[in-house]
């Protein structure tokens, strides 16, 4: 999942912004507190006051924050679709990462599976919080789907299928420093998404 490129909110949001922002960009291992406070433009001696818990509690709070914006985001894009189909859907989820790659090659990727990747075998609490805010996330996926008319149990696997599908993309776009695999996945998995809906052929 993306994040966006601003915050205006008070010092304890900045900070955890920043930290989804670094977290996506270098992973937790390099994101050092400091250098969160330098990037949310905060003082350094409010790190304790606002995350008593040190960076495990910044790195949790990061990642439910990126779970909720994503979650967010879904309605964001049901709403830029003229006609809402669950592969425009997914289209649009793509998308903000396609378009990225227009800018510059992407640096960063979604700050819940770099956390993933670099903690939920060693950190149980974000763990946790990764499963949390992937679930939130695909929820949001999966209640979008069902509007559409496709049956609950479907549209939860269907969800499960595109956040999978997107995230081992933008694995691979970043790899490649291309994004084939981006695009690929919105295409080949379009017909299948598509015919979970009613009226498909």
């Amino acid at each position: 999942m993306a994040v966006p490129e601003e915050s205006g909110h008070g010092p304890r949001e900045r900070m955890v912004f920043s930290a989804a922002q670094l977290i996506r960009r270098d992973g937790v291992g390099s994101t050092g507190m400091r250098e969160v406070a330098a990037h949310a433009q905060a003082p350094r001696g409010s790190l304790q006051h606002y995350f008593p818990g040190g960076k495990e509690q910044l790195v949790n709070e990061a990642v439910a924050w990126a779970g909720r914006y994503a979650a967010n985001r879904v309605a964001r894009f049901l709403a830029a679709l003229p006609e809402p189909t669950p592969s425009g859907l997914f289209a649009e989820m793509v998308r903000q990462w396609t378009d990225e790659f227009q800018v510059s090659v992407v640096t960063g990727g979604c700050p819940v599976a770099a956390a993933t990747m670099d903690c939920a075998a060693s950190t149980p609490s974000t763990q946790e919080a990764a499963a949390a805010a992937f679930g939130n996330w695909n929820g949001a996926v999966a209640a979008a789907l069902s509007g559409m008319g496709v049956p609950e149990a479907r549209a939860e696997a269907l969800a499960t299928l595109m956040l999978s599908s997107l995230e081992g993309a933008l694995i691979l776009a970043r790899a490649e420093r291309d994004d084939r695999a981006l695009t690929t996945v919105c295409r080949e998995l379009a017909p299948l998404l598509d015919a979970a809906a009613p009226g498909a052929d």
